[in-house]
């Protein structure tokens, strides 16, 4: 039985442990524009890390490496805006017809909603008057407000890129001297080659997945018959980064798609069926045979950091979820190693 100083000793370390967690998330919080983009520059930077000690070795220049790096994310960028934009814009000027041929095609979701509106029409008379009428303006106005310092965020975050590829060597003899002793140094050493090491491994190998699940889904679509195939499998190769969320966002937007181009709701089914078909199969099977090999996450740990992370910091905390979370097992396995169970034979 524990003694009561015992007790309340744990307790005032667990309350300010507690109330230095809810401080950090506050403060990760307010300084969100700040913060995302230095972050995200960081973890990017690490996963260039192996690849610049390699380029270094044969005498490439690290300005010279950090400057193609950020060419090379700049031309990604483009690349994917030019394939995308031009069906998603034609998609766009086709929204009224979209809207009036989703209306004709699920009349079996007449029933519900009738139904739904009368209940709403006897809780709040008033609200009779509110119908469906879709202005432009409402989504305008929070786009302008998410793309005007989205843009800035991207300036910091290509430029903090660019100087910490320049300046990674200084920046990792400066962290790893911090420790007063040669064995804190080493094992500062040792968490920093870790950690770049699973992030490269990591997102060299997810890259490798999701573009295969791009391909596979632009055949697919354009076998199928849905127009624009090279954009849904743009956008199956970027939505497949974000964990559970992205194929669910990929395959409600196949099945409206589907609705709009195809005659029957068995039909637009088909895609949608086939994707979440695939990404059942990758997400269950291939993924975790090939990464689980070398990182051992937890699908918990996966779900809790990207539902903290989407929370915090929005789409861009929900990509960097996994590389954080990969950043803090690597630490917390070397700082707390586990001891190996014999079982009995």
């Amino acid at each position: 039985m524990l003694s009561p100083d015992t007790f309340w000793t744990g307790a005032a370390r667990a309350s300010t442990i507690g109330v230095f967690l809810l401080l950090l998330t506050g403060a990760l919080d307010l300084a969100r524009s700040l913060l995302l983009p230095i972050v995200s520059a960081f973890i990017f930077a690490a996963m260039f890390g192996p690849l610049q000690v390699a380029a270094a070795r044969r005498g490439v220049p690290a300005w010279l490496f950090a400057l193609t790096c950020v060419v090379a994310f700049v031309g990604l960028v483009n690349l994917a805006i030019i394939l995308t934009a031009a069906p998603l814009m034609e998609w766009l000027d086709r929204g009224p017809d979209i809207a009036a041929s989703l209306g004709n095609k699920l009349q079996l979701l007449a029933g519900p909603f009738s139904a739904l509106r009368d209940l709403q029409h006897a809780l709040s008379p008033g609200s009779s008057n509110v119908g469906m009428n879709i202005e432009v303006t409402t989504f305008i106005q929070p786009a302008l407000a998410i793309l005007t310092p989205a843009i800035g965020e991207l300036v910091v975050f290509l430029a903090a890129l660019f100087f910490f590829l320049t300046g990674r060597d200084h920046l990792r003899r400066h962290l790893v001297l911090f420790f007063p002793s040669q064995e804190a140094r080493l094992r500062a050493l040792r968490i920093l080659n870790a950690i770049e090491d699973n992030l490269t491994r990591y997102v060299a190998t997810a890259g490798v997945i999701n573009v295969c699940v791009g391909l596979v889904v632009g055949c697919a679509t354009y076998f199928i018959g849905l127009p624009n195939a090279p954009m849904w499998g743009v956008l199956a190769c970027a939505l497949n980064f974000l964990p559970y969320v992205g194929p669910m966002i990929m395959a409600a937007a196949l099945f409206v798609a589907g609705v709009v181009v195809f005659p029957s709701i068995g039909h637009a089914l088909v895609a949608p069926a086939f994707f979440v078909g695939l990404a059942t199969l990758e997400g269950h099977f291939v993924t975790p045979n090939i990464i689980g090999r070398r990182l051992d996450l937890s699908p918990l740990l996966v779900f809790i950091a990207l539902v903290f992370w989407t929370w915090l910091w929005g789409p861009v905390g929900a990509l960097l979820a996994t590389p954080l979370l990969i950043a803090g097992m690597v630490t917390l396995n070397d700082l707390y190693p586990k001891d190996e169970i014999e079982l009995p034979q």
